[in-house]
């Protein structure tokens, strides 16, 4: 077209374009190649691709799907095949193709199977549009599952894999599969939890079109799927883009108000600032050792700090630091006159009077990002025109990276640090110093506020997505327990799956419409309940995920009449009595104190502003409130409570007056008004007349301590007391209590009419992902509550037989009696049925070597995590390879007493399968469960399953039943 009017007569011009064509070809080809778009027989050459072909056209069409562009045009009239198939009105062929006009009608385009194929691919690479809430069915009524199956999904199980066992799962009568997450995490995830793109499915696990693939099979076997969502928290780090946004903006981020952060704590260093616990070794050796290099980007314009594989964005206005250093010398270069000179100090000026980081106002907020976005193209343009510059430029980032062995080269990029809206630091900072709420003690899975309104929309709108377009039956609400209500949470869900409210508005109306009729949409929650606790009937979901359910079906199995024998036989084999009450509590103590105590200095110092806006109160000191709140958090009887500023159930009223008088006793020297204070504080008593203002603050206060009191249950119980608490290993299992030694039958029956009254499409669980037995292990250990005497003797004869395999390490044995106590328990109900060969029995140690060793780390009485003991890490090893060798007397004694134990186990896996499948609910089958299944925690039971091998099995069972 130009050349046809002359604008590209001039020859200079014309050889220009030609290159740049060639070159924009090369590129395009190279693209398609690492996007898998490039078609068979194609190569990244431009000379071997003379023309475009349709292939082409459409492999550059799907390339163009995956942008990030809100809208996406498909001119039909670029299409060359299209137009050969169709042709173009003779009357504008003389027209530029944009203003060209095709024969085919608009209602008869779908004949077009090329088109439509086109288009299919489109909708499974970007989706299918938002769909909002009032899209949805007024009508829309909640799908009740008949049976779970749970599948993990990851990099080794994809969405193909997962649709060819759908079939399988149909024979077994499973109606809805139920998936671990699938939205996009972080790269390598073997579990889904660690989203750091709503929008998006997981590569890793499959494409859209493969996503789709697995939706079909299971429409074609009459099922469909319930989704696990995590709207607690997400990934962060480098490629999470609305975390780098903040770390580049700080609180003028768009995604400031996504994460929750307090920009405001006591240290003075972290003011307006994120801390960034990453380090492997203190900051000054890392800074000093040249760990950290700053890196600019010729073709964005932008800096960054690198750190292995962590990248971190530099504020814009920080960039003159580094642009503006030592400019004399670009000037002597070139001249002080030089245009490039003046555009390079233009820019320093401009990036200098950004609005800062520091900004709410959203216009400025505004200014900042059209601003920053528009100087740094200019920068990348102005390096890519002026190569001196970008010489100057990357001699100024080599100078600020410091030289090894020189302190004083490193005070430069000390201070460029210091403008950032971030600090970085050693991880063993966290503990003490982290400002943003995370998923228990895990630095790189930071909280999200899901109670904002936007937030919600921009972690919900792709799941609702699904559910709307028929392709999720249902949700399985992560965690709840981390969010800011969970109340409102549940309420928004419903709202937005209902056709009569949009998620946008209050959710309060959407209860009162909802409640007289079904919920439109299935949700169960996991929610972790105390033996005498129950979910909140206002909640609207379906139930629990079941580890109630679960609990109560494993006590059956207990023997109760032998608890003091049980008991008196533990205590005995280690040398000491065990208080379970008085362990729980200094656990708790223990977990506040050191993996969460940051967050807890944030709450302290909460409170302590609050007790300064009352003259009573006043003089309650910092250090003071904040041992008193250690005790009260270490004293809760259950994960959390639901108090919000309109509302405070019975319950939640006892369990805090509870905790408190419990702290109160176990303080006698303390002044006890400050437990009143407490008390008042955290059931929202505040005197009338004191203002909204302080009403305000106490009731923030006590929805952050909530959010804070679930996972110092969740570590002090599960992942430390659980592990030192040895008496009856089945009873240690995520929702129970190990105090509780068995489950009567009556007890059973109420717990099955309970639910069956409140809520009978409850989930019903047996094993689980988290699980830190599965369900067939458990059921052989509670064999051993039936024969305490027989129990208590093979304990001494092997203890005795292996007496030989222990060491000492610092003052005692290793292992202790407790830790040996355990592994007996363990083998017992891993011990597989089959005869083992070297090669089993080889992997068979390995994998109790690696169980105790995570066993003695979360117990952190000899080891830990974070302050490993290598003397006693490898003693346990050693001694877990010694006892388990063929040649050692003592598997001679072990094999038998353990098949008798298998033997009644087997019977109560049975009993407790069929329980399962009677009782009020909804049955769930962890991948792998419906065959014998001795597994031990993650990751032992998140091993690959064996599909093939039981697809088989049940094969020959129905060949079986055909012929009875």
């Amino acid at each position: 077209l130009l050349s046809a009017t002359g604008a590209a007569a001039a020859p200079a011009w014309r050889e220009k374009s030609i290159i740049a064509r060639a070159a924009d070809r090369a590129r395009l080809l190279v693209a398609l190649h690492r996007q898998g778009l490039l078609p068979d027989g194609y190569d990244v050459d431009p000379a071997t691709v003379p023309w475009l072909s349709p292939a082409l056209v459409r492999s550059v069409h799907l390339f163009l799907a995956g942008s990030a562009a809100k809208i996406c045009l498909l001119p039909l009239q670029d299409n060359p095949s299209f137009q050969e198939r169709h042709g173009v009105d003779e009357q504008s062929l003389d027209l530029p193709g944009w203003e060209r006009k095709l024969p085919l009608d608009i209602e008869n385009i779908r004949e077009d199977e090329q088109l439509v194929s086109l288009m299919r691919s489109f909708c499974a690479e970007r989706g299918e549009g938002i769909v909002r809430p009032s899209a949805l069915p007024v009508d829309r009524t909640a799908v009740i599952p008949g049976a779970f199956y749970r599948l993990q999904l990851n990099h080794d199980f994809t969405f193909r894999q997962a649709a060819e066992v759908v079939p399988y799962l149909d024979s077994l009568g499973i109606s809805h599969c139920y998936t671990s997450p699938y939205l996009k995490a972080r790269p390598g995830s073997s579990h889904g939890y660690d989203i750091i793109d709503h929008a998006n499915l997981n590569p890793e696990i499959g494409s859209r079109e493969e996503y789709e693939e697995l939706v079909a099979a299971l429409d074609r076997h009459g099922m469909a799927q319930i989704l696990d969502m995590v709207p607690n928290h997400m990934g962060v780090g480098s490629d999470n883009k609305w975390w780098l946004d903040v770390l580049e903006n700080g609180r003028a981020s768009q995604y400031a108000d996504f994460f929750d952060i307090n920009w405001d704590p006591q240290q003075r260093g972290l003011k307006g600032r994120v801390l960034l616990p990453v380090l492997g070794d203190y900051y000054g050796s890392v800074l000093e050792g040249s760990e950290l290099h700053l890196e600019f980007s010729l073709e964005k314009g932008t800096f960054r700090i690198t750190y292995y594989g962590h990248s971190f964005p530099l504020d814009p206005c920080s960039y003159p630091f580094i642009l503006g250093h030592d400019l004399g010398r670009l000037e002597a270069l070139l001249g002080s006159r030089h245009q490039g000179v003046h555009e390079l100090q233009n820019l320093i000026s401009s990036f200098a009077n950004l609005p800062g980081r520091e900004e709410t106002d959203p216009e400025q907020v505004r200014t900042r990002y059209r601003n920053k976005e528009v100087l740094k193209k200019l920068l990348a343009r102005l390096c890519r025109e002026i190569p001196e510059i970008a010489t100057f430029i990357e001699g100024n980032v080599v100078l600020l990276n410091g030289e090894k062995g020189c302190s004083e080269s490193y005070n430069l990029l000390h201070k460029l640090l210091n403008m950032q809206a971030y600090r970085l630091a050693f991880w063993r900072v966290a503990s003490d110093e982290i400002n943003y709420r995370r998923f228990f003690d895990i630095n790189d899975l930071a909280g999200v506020r899901a109670e904002n309104q936007r937030v919600f929309e921009e972690t919900h709108r792709f799941v609702f997505d699904l559910i709307a377009t028929g392709k999720v039956d249902g949700l399985r609400i992560d965690h709840p327990d981390g969010l800011y209500d969970p109340r409102q949470y549940c309420s928004r869900l419903q709202a937005a799956a209902s056709g009569e409210i949009a998620a946008s508005e209050k959710v309060l109306p959407a209860e009162l419409l909802l409640k007289e009729r079904p919920l439109p949409l299935y949700v169960v929650v996991e929610k972790i309940l105390a033996d005498f606790e129950h979910l909140p009937a206002d909640w609207l979901v379906h139930g629990t995920t079941g580890y109630d359910f679960s609990v109560v079906l494993n006590g059956l199995f207990v023997d109760a009449t032998a608890e003091k024998t049980f008991t008196r036989i533990y205590h005995r084999f280690i040398g000491h009595s065990m208080d379970f009450e008085l362990l729980l509590y200094n656990c708790k103590k223990l977990i506040i104190k050191t993996a969460m105590a940051g967050e807890l200095n944030v709450l302290a110092d909460e409170l302590h502003r609050l007790g300064q806006m009352n003259r009573f109160t006043r003089d309650y000191t910092l250090n003071h409130l904040r041992e008193t709140l250690i005790e009260i958090i270490s004293c809760f009887p259950v994960y959390r409570t639901y108090i919000t500023g309109d509302r405070i159930s019975q319950d939640d009223r006892n369990y805090v007056e509870w905790a408190v008088s419990k702290a109160k006793s176990r303080q006698q020297a303390e002044d006890p008004a400050i437990y009143d204070f407490m008390q008042a504080t955290l059931l929202l008593e505040i005197e009338a007349g004191k203002g909204n203002v302080l009403q305000n603050t106490a009731k923030k206060f006590v929805m952050k301590l909530q959010q804070y009191t679930g996972p110092v249950m969740a570590k002090g119980l599960e992942d430390t007391c659980f592990y030192i608490y040895n008496r009856l290993l089945s009873l240690n299992e995520v929702g129970g209590d190990p105090r509780r030694f068995g489950v009567s039958v009556a007890a059973f029956h109420h717990a099955n009419r309970e639910r069956n009254s409140y809520w009978p499409h409850a989930m019903l669980n047996t094993s689980t992902h988290d699980s830190k037995r599965s369900e067939d292990l458990r059921a052989r250990i509670n064999v051993l509550s039936e024969m305490p005497g027989e129990w208590q003797k093979a304990l001494a004869r092997w203890s005795h037989c292996n007496r030989g395999f222990r060491t000492k390490v610092g003052h005692g044995p290793a292992p202790s009696k407790n830790d040996e106590y355990a592994l007996y328990q363990n083998l017992v109900g891993v011990w597989p049925f089959e005869r083992m060969d070297r090669e089993n029995r080889v992997s068979l140690a390995g994998r109790i070597e690696q169980y105790m060793l995570k066993v003695i780390r979360e117990a952190k009485v000899h080891t830990s995590w974070i302050n490993q003991n290598r003397a006693y890490e490898e003693a346990m090893s050693q001694f877990v390879r010694r006892i388990l060798d063929e040649k050692n007397a003592f598997l001679e004694d072990f094999v038998p007493f353990q098949k008798k134990i298998a033997w009644f186990g087997m019977l109560n896996s049975l009993a407790q399968l069929l329980l399962k499948l009677t009782s009020p609910g909804i049955p769930d089958t962890y991948q792998g469960t419906e065959t014998w299944h001795f597994r031990l925690v993650d990751p032992d039971n998140r091993r690959p399953v064996d599909f093939h091998q039981r697809k088989e099995m049940l094969a020959e069972l129905q060949r079986f039943m055909s012929v009875a």
